[in-house]
Order: C-alpha cells, then structure tokens, then sequence
C-alpha cells in the first residue's frame, strides 16, 4: 500500500455564522438597507440619486396644489369675516347719519302749497348747517339740547323745511316772508311788509295738470324788500288768504307763507309763527323730479314720467 502524501493541513474557516449560500468575501452585490424611498436604478459604478422633477411633473403639482387652495377657499367663511362684514355695515351707517343730520338730508314733495317752485314729485336736498343746529336736526328730535347752536339766521326769502310748532314732528317747507319784529300783511291778495306792499308783476300762467286736464293760472314774480325774486299763484282772486289782520312776528321766530298762496297752509292759518329752533335746514337742489304718471312697477314708462327739465335745479 502507498503511502499517500500528507496533504497540507488547510486552515479552518472562521466561524461566520449560519451558511447563507453568499460568499461574503466575493465582491457581490449586498442587500441595501431598508429605506422608505423608492427603488431607483442607477448604471453600475455611479452614484444612487433621486431623479430631479421634470417640467411637466411640477407643473402637476402646481395644478395640484391650487386646486387644494381653492377647495379650501370654498369652505364657508370664518366668525371672524361675518364680524367684518357687520363692522363694515354699521360704520356705512354711522356715515349715513353723520351726513343726513350735519349736512344734507333729503326730502320730497307730496302737496302744491309751494306750486310754481317746487311740484309734487319733486325730491330735493337740505342744507342742515345753514342756520347751525338744534334737536330738530336730529333724527325723531331725539337729542337733549334747547335753542340752536352755531346758529346763522336765515334770509328773508329762503325756502326753509321746519318742524310744525303744533307737534314738533311733522316737517314743512315753505318761504320765509316775515323776520322777527316784521309787521306782515294780505290785503286784496297783496303782500305788506311793515306796512309796504311788495312789487307783483304779472307774467305767463302757471299750466297745471291734473289727469287728463289742464288749467291756466294766473303766475305773478314777486320781490321781496332785500331784492330776492319768486314766483307765485293766484288761483282765486278773493281766496280766503288774501285779507288778513296785521301779524307781528314776534322775536326768536318767522312767518312762512308757501307760495301758491290760495293752496297753502301756513303761518296766516294753522302753522302760525314758527320758533327758530324747530328750523331744520335750507332747500337747495331738486336731484330728482317725476309726474308720477308711472307706477313702480311699470318700468317701461319710467322715462316720460321723469322731469328731466327739473333734475339738478337750483331752488330760488
């Protein structure tokens, strides 16, 4: 029998644990640790990066995005922006009021009583500082004050809205005739102040329509002793105006007379004289006038029912 060679002893292999099947000295490819982010192939020998968004991929994610913007701008709107909108609201208010009771306050016309000069229909501004301010500028003469402050007297001539003496509520416009101390008088249809009659010259006639009719009436300008001009009506020439006794207007208030003088119920009958403080401001502008021929409704006769001569006219 040969003897076999000894064979060199070969050295035993470290213990590495349990056999996987993977030579773990080979320079094979190891199993990357776990990660979150997504497989990405990359040419042998480079370095693994994310692969950068395209154009088209951004711009997708903009769409995305805005579209998120504005479902959540659709959702019903915050405590906060109802208070806002309730904060806007009453500062308009608070405008509104400050305007209507220091500045110009409208008004409209519902009677003849100052025919020619002003017409039912008519809707006009008042100056509320034109003679300062008492309770009366404010609104339903709520605020506690007597007398007027920044008062400034008004002129012989003036169309002037008041407060009714009798209720202190309801408001009237009509002209001042008569100052305090003026002694004021009708007879025969004319006009005295302090026991001198006031020029009236007769011009073209007043056309008034009522319905389907017109009537003709007798249109006098008359001058009052500062040099102020008006018109005036003269529908019956022994009316019951047209004679009265002597009134004596007494200090602190006015005589008012409206100027369709047989159609007016003023300071020689039941509005008698009118305190200075219950004035409540100057008519200036007619903004807007209608023959109320059309209801509200028919929309289509709106434009031959507005006076469009009227608009913006200054008041004399």
């Amino acid at each position: 029998m040969r003897d076999t060679p000894d064979m060199p002893d070969t050295p035993d292999k470290p213990d590495n644990g349990p056999d996987t099947g993977i030579d773990k000295d080979n320079d094979a490819v190891q199993a990357a640790p776990h990660s979150d982010a997504p497989d990405i192939v990359t040419p042998e020998g480079s370095s693994q990066q994310p692969v950068a968004d395209t154009p088209e991929v951004a711009a997708a994610q903009d769409d995305a995005k805005s579209k998120t913007a504005k479902a959540a701008a659709k959702k019903a709107p915050e405590p906060e922006s109802w208070a806002e909108t309730a904060k806007t609201i009453v500062y308009a208010l608070l405008v509104a009021l400050i305007i209507r009771t220091f500045i110009f306050q409208p008004f409209n016309i519902p009677s003849g009583s100052m025919e020619n000069t002003l017409l039912i229909g008519d809707y006009l501004f008042v100056e509320k500082y034109s003679y300062g301010y008492s309770r009366y500028s404010f609104p339903l003469g709520l605020f506690p004050m007597s007398g007027r402050v920044f008062f400034s007297p008004p002129d012989r001539g003036d169309v002037v809205v008041f407060k009714l003496p009798s209720d202190n509520s309801t408001d009237y416009i009509k002209r001042v005739i008569g100052l305090p101390g003026d002694r004021i008088q009708m007879l025969n249809g004319q006009l005295y102040i302090n026991d001198k009659p006031v020029p009236k010259v007769r011009v073209g006639d007043f056309i008034e329509h009522i319905g389907d009719f017109t009537r003709d009436v007798p249109r006098y300008r008359e001058t009052l002793p500062n040099g102020k001009s008006y018109y005036v009506l003269d529908r019956d020439p022994d009316g019951p105006g047209d004679n009265t006794d002597v009134y004596t207007v007494p200090a602190h208030h006015y005589f008012m007379m409206g100027d369709n003088r047989d159609n007016s119920a003023d300071s020689r009958t039941v509005v008698g004289y009118v305190p200075q403080q219950n004035l409540v401001g100057k008519a200036e502008i007619i903004f807007f006038s209608t023959n109320e021929s059309a209801r509200f409704w028919e929309f289509w006769k709106w434009p031959s029912a507005v006076r469009w001569g009227r608009l913006f006219t200054i008041i004399d």
